[in-house]
């Protein structure tokens, strides 16, 4: 069978950025991408712009130019094309990993053809560097091939080996689940696109973060009539500086209603019910935002062997990003575990070249 030096599951900026890595030392690497090309950035509001500077968003020494202070949605995928472009990154598109499994080698200790890391929750109550068996975090037990099974987007199966793997699979693609009858009804969403399809509709936003501010006030602007409901006594803290004054003044002007302090019992096909600190309310709505956050996939993780810490992240080496199965490294968000706010493409776009440096290393 063929095995590479090192499967990256992941096409985002952590991603492309160990891909570059890679490449430029002579591994023999593939990328792995369950959407598009930096999907999470895709799937973000057409008419988003970033919080950073260009220069902040910039991997494998390419510049980022940009006319702009704030560069755009559509500058950062025209961006990360030019980089793939350039370097002629090796991805496979819409190929959703769905195991990563341990195979031992014939002259191994773990003898031949077993596999590991196919169940149980791997999670470790602890935030240190070992697994729940004791083992330290990417010490030992590295006499085996990694097999990574794929599902494409039009359900063919793939299987292939490597004997490193990046976890560089971000957070964006997983919402979080807020747990309450109605929540899978079609009217229901998790991710926010535009607001036309709203002209003069009621609107019920759940979250007090970037994405209900400002998906509220476009709403708002484009003839809907916006509901925002957040469970906590005041929006968030990290509220972009330009939005904050913009959201606040259009709640205290009522042009944007709100109820802090609420969370949400149940979604009905025409309403959505709360519990607040008046009591249960009932709130019309034609459709529902759930803007609730997200979460690296930690299933996956979990059913690779990787252990988790008491914040859900998976317990690594913070110099390698090794986890505690030897030779599976997470980069990017994967990292953050609930801790989403910590990592960014800002930080993130150098955990790849630094995992690629320890497997080259290695040999």
């Amino acid at each position: 069978m063929s095995v590479r030096d090192v499967i990256i599951v992941g096409g985002g900026p952590s991603g492309l950025s160990a891909a570059i890595a890679a490449k430029q030392r002579g591994l023999d690497y593939q990328v792995l991408e369950q959407g598009v090309l930096v999907n999470s950035i895709y799937r973000f509001p057409p008419q988003m712009v970033f919080f950073t500077t260009p220069e902040l968003l910039e991997i494998g020494g390419l510049p980022f130019v940009s006319p702009y202070e704030k560069p755009t949605r559509a500058e950062a995928l025209k961006y990360y094309r030019k980089v793939v472009d350039i370097y002629d990154l090796q991805i496979a598109f819409e190929e959703t990993v769905v195991s990563v499994t341990r195979e031992y080698e014939a002259d191994g200790s773990g003898g031949s053809g077993g596999s590991t890391g196919s169940g149980g929750s791997g999670r470790s109550g602890g935030d240190g560097g070992s697994d729940r068996s004791g083992g330290s975090v990417g010490s030992g037990g590295e006499n085996h091939v990694f097999v990574v099974e794929t599902r494409s987007a039009r359900g063919v199966r793939r299987v292939r080996h490597a004997r490193n793997v990046v976890m560089a699979i971000g957070y964006y693609d997983h919402p979080v689940m807020i747990g309450v009858p109605g929540e899978d009804l079609p009217h229901v969403h998790h991710y926010y696109r535009e607001p036309h399809p709203h002209y003069r509709q009621r609107v019920v936003i759940v979250g007090g973060g970037n994405s209900a501010a400002e998906s509220a006030l476009e709403m708002f602007r484009a003839g809907a009539q916006v509901t925002l409901v957040h469970r906590a006594a005041a929006l968030k803290s990290t509220i972009k500086y330009w939005v904050r004054p913009d959201i606040e003044n259009r709640i205290k002007e009522g042009s944007i209603a709100a109820r802090f302090g609420a969370c949400v019992t149940a979604i009905r096909p025409t309403t959505v019910v709360l519990n607040g600190p008046n009591g249960e309310e009932e709130l019309a709505a034609d459709a529902v935002y759930l803007l609730t956050g997200y979460r690296a996939d930690a299933d996956l993780l979990c059913r690779a062997g990787v252990a988790l810490n008491d914040r859900e992240a998976p317990v690594h080496d913070p110099e390698t990003f090794e986890t505690n199965v030897p030779r599976l490294f997470v980069a990017g968000g994967a990292i953050a575990g609930v801790d989403t706010g910590t990592i960014f493409i800002e930080n993130g776009r150098f955990h790849g070249e630094k995992i690629v440096e320890v497997i080259a290393r290695r040999g």
